[in-house]
């Protein structure tokens, strides 16, 4: 009952056993023009339709997304949630309270899991919550448990590998922070006993940072209750799956991996879709997985069964059109179409790309714009899954039966992007054009990182900078010198150095902007280089510094290190390049030649960080460049060169070798990077998740039903949201004789009501924390314990920046009326409480902007606020006060508490009628006599049954008693 389409549903051709809501002929003529990211949209208010939470009316307005665009709000009840680990914590602690309650109020504890299923993935803050350095966390670095099986795959001849020793170039210091090669390092090194890390590329001993030392003992301690809650909570919730600590692969790949792009649940179709508290949650648009991030209480209100609103947004069709330029990298393409977008204005809308360029993406690169979301403003950037996606899914382990049901339905429904045929694109709200053709590598340079040259054009702009005054560009070499050379003699043998002549070409991969498959294009242009009979002449500074674990995966899976070394580029670094600062400074004959001949020597490298930062003094051009290109101005040994019509030098049988020679296509790298890279990612990801690791295997964790909570513990305690949980909500009660626990002004943000720092010393949370034995060190942060109410309640409304007006200036202090002494926020509301009167809060316009803390809603229930009275909100926080149980009342137009006279020190009286509707007018009475009216900003009857209930936790709660 109360399910209105279920005549729509349908068994899919070919496999009867499979149903599904067949949208497309619901919808009619209207669905085929709806953008793919609304189709999803639509399939999702179709299928959860209950005239409760989501209404026919909700399904029409989005099927009406033509005209309703901008105008309505319609809920979204996506198919999964992932949290990233400690934004997990306050959800999971009010599962595990809303366990115990249920028991209490007499249901069974046992029903009470997640609505849908939630997947967390722990390593992500750990490590940036701890290792202050990323180098600890290098995952396996040879990505496998040794690289002798990533060799088989790989379509390259791997040779045998002679691991050099560690030169006093690489230094082999901390910097290459290695990984599992040695033992595992990072927040979860809990061993005593003293193995060396050795260097992963060298397999020498490496000092161990010291923080890493410092740390390791403590920090798993520090995370074991934590860990334990997680993994209690693994075990005894439905619907939930948690990717543990040290599975040591990028943080992508993880999302990635639980990406099911179409839901199969007991022969259910449907697409597959994700709201997420991590700030990647976007990249799987790229994936044709519709997502975005949203707060903490959201998150939780999904995995209670609540769907998320929004309002329907715009959606920017990006035309790709044309091929791209073959020496074009993935890294051009997608900071070109970036820009492109950043220039469109697609702020608060939805992008989905279409047109005959889309193919020429790799999934790495849809990802990776996708990723990049937060970078042009949009909420996320939609690739409709096609050929390419289905491509991909193959090698990331889509066993053949899925990938045939994923195609089928995807088509049935269709969500399915054709390239072939010419059926007519989707109405967009406006359409973007970036043509692919237009793309060209540049590189920047010489002297500052800003001034961007095209590679075509790099020997006319190099002259040019030799002729122009000494500035931001120019060197000022007189016409006559313009042409010197300098012998040199350097390892026995000659060589000429002129201007322009390169003496570095470092390959760093930096991972701001990285896709690893540019690091992998210079690796094949390498090995092209090699089997050709190319060299890189000796004095040329090179070196390699993969930066992230997933980067080393991608360069070792495919079997091209042995070519980039041979080539003389070593691997140096390890982890975010410090690479530049170890390499060795240049030979002495080669400093000298170049100070006595007064030569413009270059310096070529991929990274962005060592731009102003002098190579060497030495060294007066410096260009950045993308990997490739780096590799191919080492071989030719100077930036003057026309790629188009010289050669880089001669190959074996003395024929001239280009650079369109050597190239790697962008077929080539696809294919290498599916075929070897991607599928042993996955592969190696999967065995890990099926094993586990060590220590988390070892973990103990109970396995009762209700979560057996420590009294001592500082983390994690079990909050009093359900304290009064009956069978039954009662009736609204009237709010009588409330003090003000705050006055506030304007713009109060989220930041000011749950700040998310470290803990004051003068703190109420910092009282609280000493009288559980803890020092001022052990604090953490407010982030931190945010599993913990005594800790959060206390830290609401502690920020320092807090501007009270009974107080005057900022402080986070109040007034406790009845005494009339001046408190901490939390001392007050806590006398109000043990008093039995109520509070509420007065504030000014916008009320609780900034991102959405969970904690701004939680915090101020637990102080006893009733009821907020601003002259308008934000309307995240809106939301979240009714999902919590607090009033959001509003002045009438044109009234606030000057106006009306308010002092904010009066008692004020609130009453509900038995019957709330939408936006109704309550009366308030103040001590003084004045009444005066406002306006209840319940937007719908869920809202109203939300607030009746008591917040949505006890409304779900009841549903399970």
């Amino acid at each position: 009952p109360g399910r209105p389409y279920q005549p729509a549903i349908e068994a899919l051709e070919n496999h009867p056993e499979k149903k599904f809501y067949n949208v497309s002929k619901l919808g009619g003529a209207k669905y085929d023009t709806l953008p793919y990211s609304i189709r999803v949209l639509f399939e999702s208010s179709v299928r959860n339709c209950d005239g409760f939470l989501v209404k026919e009316t909700d399904a029409m307005n989005i099927l009406d997304w033509k005209t309703k665009q901008n105008h309505v709000e319609v809920p979204f009840c996506p198919a999964r949630v992932v949290l990233q680990d400690f934004t997990g914590i306050p959800a999971m602690v009010d599962f595990a309270a809303m366990r115990e309650a249920v028991r209490n109020a007499g249901g069974d504890p046992v029903k009470v899991n997640p609505a849908c299923p939630t997947d967390l993935t722990v390593d992500h803050s750990l490590q940036i919550d701890f290792s202050k350095c990323a180098i600890q966390n290098a995952p396996n670095p040879g990505g496998g448990e040794s690289q002798k099986p990533l060799a088989k795959l790989s379509p390259l001849k791997a040779q045998p590998r002679k691991l050099p020793p560690c030169r006093g170039q690489s230094g082999c210091r901390s910097s290459c922070g290695a990984g599992e090669s040695g033992r595992s390092s990072g927040p979860f090194s809990a061993q005593i006993e003293n193995t060396p890390i050795l260097c992963p590329f060298h397999l020498q001993p490496v000092p161990e940072p010291e923080t890493v030392l410092k740390n390791q003992e403590m920090e798993f301690g520090r995370n074991r209750e934590r860990l334990q809650f997680f993994k209690w909570s693994s075990k005894v919730f439905e619907n939930i799956s948690i990717i543990p600590p040290e599975t040591g692969t990028a943080h992508q790949v993880n999302l990635e991996y639980l990406s099911r792009v179409v839901f199969d649940i007991k022969d259910f179709l449907h697409p597959d879709s994700v709201v997420g508290t991590d700030s990647h949650t976007t990249m799987v648009n790229g994936l044709g997985i519709l997502g975005w991030g949203v707060g903490g209480i959201e998150t939780e209100a999904v995995m209670l069964g609540m769907p998320v609103t929004l309002t329907l947004p715009e959606v920017v069709g990006c035309e790709l059109t044309g091929t791209v330029s073959p020496f074009a990298t993935s890294i051009d393409i997608v900071l070109s179409i970036t820009k492109h977008l950043r220039q469109a204005d697609v702020a608060g809308k939805f992008v989905e790309f279409f047109g005959s360029g889309v193919s020429q993406l790799s999934v790495a690169d849809r990802t990776t714009i996708a990723n990049m979301c937060p970078e042009y403003g949009a909420i996320l950037s939609f690739f409709p899954v096609d050929n390419v996606t289905l491509k991909h899914l193959k090698h990331a382990g889509f066993d053949k039966a899925k990938l045939e049901v994923t195609e089928a339905y995807l088509k049935a429904v269709k969500l399915f992007r054709n390239d072939e045929s010419s059926s007519r694109e989707p109405d967009y709200s406006q359409v973007v054009q970036v043509s692919l053709s237009s793309i060209i590598p540049y590189v920047s340079g010489p002297k500052r990182s800003q001034d961007r040259v095209a590679v075509n054009s790099m020997k006319s702009d190099f002259q040019a900078c030799l002729n122009e005054k000494s500035g931001v560009k120019g060197f000022q070499i007189a016409a006559e010198k313009q042409n010197d050379i300098v012998p040199v003699q350097y390892e026995g043998n000659e060589y000429k150095l002129s201007h322009g002549c390169v003496v570095i070409a470092a390959v760093i991969s930096c991972t701001n902007n990285c896709n690893p498959s540019v690091m992998l294009a210079a690796g094949l242009l390498a090995k092209k280089a090699v089997e050709a009979g190319l060299v890189v002449k000796p004095y040329i500074r090179t070196s390699l510094s993969p930066g992230s674990g997933m980067v080393t995966h991608y360069l070792s899976s495919s079997g091209v290190l042995p070519y980039l070394s041979k080539l003389g580029f070593e691997v140096v670094g390890y982890g975010c390049s410090t690479c530049v600062g170890n390499t060795a400074p240049l030979p002495e004959a080669i400093r000298n030649a170049i100070k006595q001949g007064e030569i413009i020597a270059c310096g070529v490298l991929s990274g962005t960080k060592n731009f102003e930062g002098r190579l060497c003094e030495c060294v007066r051009a410096n260009y950045l460049a993308s990997p490739p290109l780096v590799v191919a101005y080492a071989i030719a040994g100077t930036v003057r060169i026309d790629f188009e019509t010289e050669p880089l030098g001669t190959g074996f049988n003395g024929e001239s070798i280009y650079l369109r020679d050597i190239w790697p296509t962008r077929k080539e790298l696809h294919t290498v990077e599916e075929e070897c890279v991607i599928s042993s990612m996955f592969k190696e990801l999967k065995e890990k998740m099926e094993k586990g690791n060590k220590r988390w295997n070892l973990l103990e964790a109970p396995e009762s039903t209700l979560f057996p909570w420590d009294l001592k513990s500082t983390y994690i305690r079990c909050p009093s949201f359900f304290d009064k949980l009956a069978k039954e909500p009662v009736s609204p009660q009237a709010v009588e004789n409330a003090h003000v626990l705050l006055y506030l002004g304007d713009s109060v943000t989220t930041d000011h009501i749950s700040p998310a720092g470290s803990i004051a010393r003068s703190s109420a949370a910092a009282k609280y924390l000493t009288s559980k034995g803890l020092t001022p060190r052990e604090f953490n942060s407010y982030g931190a314990r945010r599993g913990n109410d005594a800790v959060m309640t206390r830290g609401t409304f502690a920020n320092i920046k807090l501007l009270n007006k009974f107080i005057g200036k900022p402080a986070p202090k109040t007034i406790h009326f009845p005494s009339g002494q001046t408190l901490d926020v939390f001392e007050a509301a806590e006398l109000y409480q043990k008093e039995g009167i109520p509070v509420i809060i007065l504030a000014g316009k916008k009320y609780g902007l900034g991102s959405s803390r969970d904690w701004a809603a939680k915090g101020p229930f637990l102080l006893g606020v009733k009821a907020v009275l601003a002259e308008s909100y934000e309307k995240v926080h809106r939301s979240q006060l009714i999902g919590i149980g607090i009033a959001p009342l509003q002045f009438r137009p044109g009234e606030n508490p000057s106006t009306l006279g308010l002092t904010g020190r009066e008692q004020f009286s609130i009453l509900f009628p038995p019957e709330l509707s939408p936006r109704m007018t309550l009366d308030i009475k103040t001590s003084t006599g004045k009444v005066f009216s406002v306006i209840a900003l319940f937007e719908n009857s869920m809202e109203i049954t939300l607030y009746k209930n008591g917040g949505s936790l006890n409304f779900v709660a009841r549903r399970f008693l």
